[in-house]
């Protein structure tokens, strides 16, 4: 099958993604093998790339945004069968054993594993996939639409829950991209007023037509004081400036994997007021189940760009680039 492999993580300019011709893996007992349909390119592909999260599994082929049809099934498995349409997500494996599983916070598991980090992931024709990790799909969106919401739709979801914002409250968001994009729909559909801070004017026109109250430069200060924010851009900088945008009792709500180093806090300006800040690990399968629930009850406009799978390497070096509006999407 034809792939892609991180081979040599590094900046995007050396072309760490390189082709690759693979065997089609097989799925062990608990598993299912399915025909990659589509595959998101998630900002967490450009850190494992670049090297940004260390190298787990040698030549990885990344990509953790897979929309797929199931096409054989492990020994053990039971409740999937050849031909259902499922989404593969960044979580692939927690223990179920130790006191974080058992206490439904599966997505700090010290043991748990990772589409595109840990195992072979969706930039290619086939990927497996444990079947109790497999996702039951939304109609009423293509497949190209569909992998986004897989962890962009999915983690925003979580960083949104971790923002702790009031009903009818006004949220900041930093970045808007692929994550940020969904978050902010499900944060109207909820009664929020949104408020965006990003760097691109055509990230600013799309906030905007999805019902953004402002939309400003990524370090400038929001029109209104903020009860909660969310950090999508990975730039360590803007946690500054977030906090400052704050009222009183805010939260900031980090929702990256990976993020630049912070700059020293003065305490009267950034955190003062009990003003917070939280950080988003992962997302649990309660997350995405919740997540995907509303996504079908709620007609979610999902802004892509499509690329072949042969031009993986274009996509993500756009990605880099901040060339991609909305979220890169790749198809077999």
């Amino acid at each position: 099958m034809r792939a892609w492999q991180v081979h040599t993580p590094g900046p995007v300019e050396t072309h760490p993604l390189t082709r690759a011709s693979l065997p089609v893996p097989r799925p062990g007992p608990d598993e299912v093998l399915v025909a990659v349909l589509a595959c998101g390119v998630c900002r967490t592909d450009l850190h494992v790339a670049e090297g940004d999260l260390a190298v787990h599994r040698p030549d990885v082929v990344p990509g953790h945004e897979v929309v797929g049809e199931v096409v054989a099934v492990g020994a053990s498995v039971t409740e999937l069968s050849a031909g259902d349409r499922v989404g593969i997500a960044w979580l692939r494996h927690t223990c179920g054993q130790c006191r974080y599983c058992l206490r439904g916070q599966e997505n700090l598991c010290p043991n748990s594993r990772y589409t595109g980090w840990d195992a072979d992931g969706g930039y290619a024709e086939f990927a497996t996939v444990p079947a109790a990790f497999a996702l039951p799909l939304p109609t009423g969106y293509s497949d190209t639409e569909l992998a986004p919401l897989l962890c962009a739709g999915i983690i925003g979801y979580r960083a949104l829950q971790r923002a702790a914002l009031p009903p009818g409250g006004r949220l900041g968001i930093y970045g808007f991209g692929g994550s940020a994009h969904l978050t902010a729909q499900v944060a109207l559909a909820d009664g929020a007023e949104v408020h965006v801070m990003t760097r691109g004017a055509q990230a600013r026109e799309l906030a905007l037509a999805l019902g953004a109250a402002s939309a400003q430069g990524a370090a400038d200060p929001p029109p209104v004081a903020l009860d909660a924010a969310i950090l999508f851009a990975p730039v360590g900088e803007l946690v500054l400036p977030a906090l400052e945008g704050l009222d009183r009792g805010g939260t900031l709500a980090i929702a990256g994997i990976h993020l630049s180093d912070i700059p020293a806090l003065n305490y009267q300006r950034h955190l003062f007021q009990e003003r917070q800040v939280r950080s988003v690990t992962s997302n649990t399968r309660a997350d995405a189940h919740a997540f995907l629930d509303f996504a079908a009850a709620h007609r979610i406009e999902v802004s892509t760009c499509p690329y072949p799978l042969d031009n993986a390497d274009q996509a993500l070096a756009d990605l880099s680039a901040g060339r991609v509006s909305g979220a890169a999407v790749l198809s077999p």
